[in-house]
């Protein structure tokens, strides 16, 4: 009996012990004008990523957003142009959203052509954004410490005092937030509760199922967190100044797609 306990044993600690990985399967050509956001259309076998192309705040005019297809090869870096420095990209129906500074740029997904900008009152520092199933848009305000939520392309300030609030994702009635290494989730009637502090400033934020999520760290780092709070460290780059920023995730092929800002390149993985 005690020789079949031990292996047994072993073998569930192992288990325990294992950590998510992520698998490089591909990395385009350095061709990527600074690419800040990925956002797969899986219908369409596109990933759209939002290029700043300039200073990450600067109203430059130099900024835009990239077609590339699902597995890497064909890329479209002049799909939209004329933006400043978009970051955040959220997507409803024919509609695709960017965060573009003090605007949330609404793009036409059949023509590639500009509808319209919601200008958001007071911002300076847009950057993440994310649509409810019923088309609700939220937007962050990093510089400003904001989360705006847009209905019926009107502006309407969500919360107020989110120290560096960037990563948005709503799931239902809820929407988790990543503000600076805290990451909280607010209700609807704006309740912030504490879901657990990153080791560093959060960037990207997208949900895997069952209450875990990937988040990262715009200076390198990605995180696997789980339901239960702990944290597994899933890539590491900040050595080769590779960044981090905000990821796009495919979840039916477990895919995440990574742009690496000041390297240039969206590069994929598989999560295992």
């Amino acid at each position: 009996m005690k020789r079949i306990l031990f292996p047994l044993l072993s073998l569930l600690c192992l288990a325990a012990s294992a950590q998510h990985q992520l698998e490089k399967l591909w990395s385009t050509d350095t061709i990527v004008a600074t690419p800040e956001s990925v956002l797969p259309d899986l219908k369409k076998g596109i990933l759209y990523v939002s290029l700043i192309d300039g200073g990450p705040w600067d109203a430059d005019g130099k900024g835009g957003v990239a077609k590339l297809s699902i597995d890497g090869k064909k890329y479209d870096g002049n799909w939209v142009t004329g933006l400043n420095a978009p970051k955040g990209l959220g997507m409803y129906g024919n509609r695709l959203y960017a965060a573009d500074i003090s605007d949330v740029v609404v793009i036409d997904i059949t023509t590639g052509k500009i509808e319209k900008k919601i200008a958001v009152p007071e911002a300076s520092g847009l950057n993440d954004i994310t649509v409810t199933d019923k088309g609700v848009v939220f937007v962050s305000d990093t510089r400003t410490s904001r989360v705006w939520r847009i209905e019926n392309d009107n502006p309407v300030l969500f919360l107020d005092n989110m120290s560096g609030a960037n990563g948005l994702k709503a799931i239902g009635n809820d929407l988790y937030i990543l503000s600076g290494k805290n990451f909280v989730k607010a209700d609807a009637q704006k309740n912030v509760s504490k879901v657990v502090d990153l080791d560093q400033p959060g960037d990207g934020l997208e949900p895997i199922g069952n209450g875990d999520f990937i988040a990262t760290s715009w200076s390198g780092y990605v995180y696997y967190v789980q339901s239960d709070g702990k944290i597994e460290t899933l890539l590491d780059t900040h050595a080769d100044k590779k960044n981090t920023a905000d990821i796009g995730y495919d979840p039916v092929k477990k895919i995440v797609y990574v742009p690496t800002f000041n390297a240039k390149t969206v590069v994929a993985y598989q999560l295992k």
